[in-house]
């Protein structure tokens, strides 16, 4: 039987295809299509934790993007996305990140379908970025979302950028399966997800923001009225043989602020929030900044200093989350080279219970349509109290070859 968010996806897919086909034959605008192929390898250092997972694993991955400019201040936006991974089934999935038409002109821009918004100035937490669904299996730091279904009006002006958002269709936290890393203690049963709404996934959920630039600083303020993206897990012992976790989505109100500052080498970020309506209020903030050194050692490197801050007033008894009172550090080595070599080395740790997390991303463009990417992280002394010690044996490297059409 296919479910009715399957079929939805596919006629709404059908008909936006059809639409784009029919303004291709009907005008000359630009048309675009292009897209890439990835090929993945993860490589764990340790043993596995749980029965069924494995000390490496691969994956192949496609991404299509067609973009089509209509007359009369029309364009339309398709992005699809599929991953075949060999060791976890909830891995193997896909998607639409981005199926929306855009009208605009000098004082209106509206977006309806599925839209991705990005909202966040800091580099290791994302704490107000609220609009989309983190797809979770597809990569671990939360940087991968899933297509949002929304109308998205934006008045822009002298006095800055005032957004509307229409979210009527909740898209689920995507977690790694009983064979995946990365994973609960406990499997996550993602089939008996249940809502505090009576709507459950069709509840119409509302987002405002306002952004503007004074001087040389960045703001945004926004306020969100909806489903909470990041569920509550809570204990299923229907068959205390194989208990697991379900999700628990609730309401929330939350209010958010991100900051961003330029003065001469110094970037200077923060982010905050405060949320009411899962259970207590609560707030978190995390801020800090970036110095660049140009030109190191006389050459056409640039390195950045990254430092960061993190508190959540969370406790970790009712509402667990990882970043409760954590303190990061990073360089970021842009090359300047003609393969576009970059590198990013951070370091998060917890000033409660100590537990570490060192990670390294690095780049490099072999030739004109490929790029070759080089990921690891490695989980030093995760205290047994931290939300993250059920990755303490997941260190991994992971070895990305993407090609780009």
């Amino acid at each position: 039987m296919i479910s009715p968010y399957r079929s939805s996806t596919v006629a709404l897919l059908y008909l936006l295809l059809c639409c784009s086909t029919l303004g291709i034959q009907q005008t000359s605008q630009a048309v675009e299509l292009r897209g890439d192929l990835s090929l993945e390898g993860f490589l764990f250092l340790s043993d596995p934790a749980w029965k069924g997972q494995e000390d490496q694993s691969a994956s192949i991955a496609a991404n299509i993007e067609f973009y089509h400019d209509f007359q009369n201040n029309l364009s339309f936006t398709l992005e699809g996305f599929y991953r075949q991974d060999s060791q976890d089934k909830e891995r193997s999935h896909g998607d639409l990140r981005l199926a929306e038409f855009l009208y605009y002109n000098n004082n209106l821009e509206i977006t309806a379908g599925f839209g991705r918004i990005f909202w966040g100035a800091t580099e290791f937490v994302h704490l107000v970025d609220i609009i989309n669904q983190t797809d979770q299996v597809d990569a671990l730091d939360g940087e991968e979302k899933f297509g949002q279904p929304m109308v998205h009006v934006s008045v822009p002006g002298d006095w800055g950028v005032v957004e509307a958002f229409a979210l009527p269709w909740f898209r689920e936290r995507s977690f790694p399966g009983v064979e995946g890393r990365f994973r609960t203690p406990l499997p996550v049963d993602t089939d008996n997800a249940q809502y505090e709404s009576s709507s459950e996934e069709h509840h119409l959920d509302l987002a405002f923001r306002y952004a503007t630039t004074l001087a040389s600083a960045d703001i945004g303020l926004y306020f969100f009225q909806g489903t909470a993206r990041d569920p509550v897990l809570l204990l299923n012992l229907d068959s205390p043989q194989s208990p697991t976790l379900y999700p628990y989505y609730q309401q929330i109100n939350q209010s958010g602020l991100d900051l961003q500052l330029a003065a001469g080498e110094w970037l200077l970020k923060g982010e905050a929030y405060y949320r009411t309506g899962q259970s207590r209020s609560y707030a978190a903030t995390t801020f800090g900044f970036e110095y660049t050194f140009t030109g190191i050692a006389e050459s056409m490197m640039d390195l950045g200093l990254i430092g960061e801050y993190v508190f959540d007033d969370r406790d970790n008894g009712w509402l667990p989350t990882v970043y409760e009172n954590d303190i990061m550090g990073g360089l970021r080595l842009a090359v300047n080279d003609m393969a576009d070599s970059t590198l990013l080395l951070g370091v998060i740790r917890d000033l409660d219970s100590g537990s570490t997390i060192i990670a390294l991303e690095s780049s490099r463009r072999l030739g004109e349509n490929i790029r070759l990417n080089l990921d690891a992280s490695f989980f030093i002394d995760m205290d047994y109290s931290d939300p993250a010690y059920a990755m303490a044996k997941d260190d991994f490297i992971k070895l990305e070859m993407v090609w780009y059409w």
